[in-house]
């Protein structure tokens, strides 16, 4: 008999918030800002993002699909102007705290619904603890989370399990008890390093194809959990 499902985890960017729609528009702004409008960095940076400029969307190896903040800075210092990692790091935290995220769906009525049904709900993003509060905030939905993790928050980055056995441990919940909602491979095998179910969901670049033998289901989106949840 299945454990009935208590805690849900959710990663943020591709999962709550349609991916090439957000961080296409970050991206591609970072790039310009950072090349100084220079082509030949322009190209430079657009390459080492995986990013193709013309169609502002993200190729499917892209290092900003999954990896930290950080792990994409150190990537792109090289071939920045100043070349110092601090001020990147701070010109890239006020760029995703200030640009608007297309939700996928309506997130405050989504999770305000997940919470009137009685579950734990966490989020567990690569993004900083900072810029991904501000995110929340702005959709109106930080206070339904009783856990929020970034890279920075002391659990460690995706796919290690830090962040969701972080969620479970102050949730009172064991991982059997969890599902982990993603749209990354990263978070999938963050899921299944935890020892919980897994969800994938396609809002993100990562391919049904690509995604499906390491989740229990693949959902279009989010707005499918609740659904699925009640099959159970």
């Amino acid at each position: 008999m299945d454990v009935k499902v208590a805690g849900l985890i959710f990663d943020k960017d591709g999962t709550l918030f349609d991916f090439d729609k957000t961080w296409g528009v970050i991206t591609k702004t970072l790039i310009e800002t950072e090349s100084a409008h220079d082509p030949a960095l322009r190209d430079k940076l657009a390459q080492v993002l995986g990013f193709d400029m013309k169609k502002s969307v993200f190729f499917p190896e892209s290092i900003v699909i999954a990896s930290t903040s950080h792990q994409v800075a150190e990537a792109i210092l090289p071939y920045t102007i100043d070349r110092d990692l601090s001020a990147l790091m701070d010109r890239m935290t006020a760029a995703t705290a200030s640009t608007p995220q297309v939700q996928v769906t309506d997130l405050k009525t989504f999770f305000d619904e997940l919470k009137a049904s009685g579950f734990a709900l966490g989020i567990a993003t690569n993004d900083a603890e900072g810029p991904a509060r501000a995110n929340l905030t702005a959709a109106g939905v930080t206070e339904v989370f009783d856990f929020i993790a970034g890279f920075d928050s002391g659990f460690g980055a995706k796919p290690a399990a830090g962040q969701l056995l972080g969620f479970c441990e102050q949730l009172k919940l064991k991982p059997q008890q969890c599902v982990m909602i993603g749209d990354s491979l990263h978070d999938l095998h963050a899921g299944r390093a935890a020892g919980m179910r897994c969800v994938g969901v396609l809002t993100g670049p990562a391919s049904r194809r690509v995604l499906s033998p390491h989740a229990d289901v693949i959902l279009k989106s989010i707005a499918e959990l609740p659904a699925w949840l009640d099959t159970l």
